[in-house]
């Protein structure tokens, strides 16, 4: 079984969101450059889904001890 990495890569959320890697990069901008106002580090080309969930959906699906919900 394939664990799941806790960070999404710019083709992973253009595949899941049916949207070109160019808008992916530039959505994964956005919300890393929100994350450092926040004082959060942040990788370039690279979100965490906890992250990407919450600004999606309004919370994570991710609990405390790591297993999805």
């Amino acid at each position: 079984m394939k664990q799941q990495n806790i960070y999404i890569t710019a083709a992973e959320l253009a595949e899941l969101m049916g949207i070109s890697n160019g808008h992916a990069y530039k959505l994964i901008r956005e919300m890393n450059t929100d994350l450092k106002k926040q004082g959060f580090l942040t990788i370039s080309g690279k979100l965490p889904r906890a992250y990407l969930e919450k600004c999606l959906y309004g919370f994570s699906a991710v609990t405390e001890g790591g297993v999805a919900t």
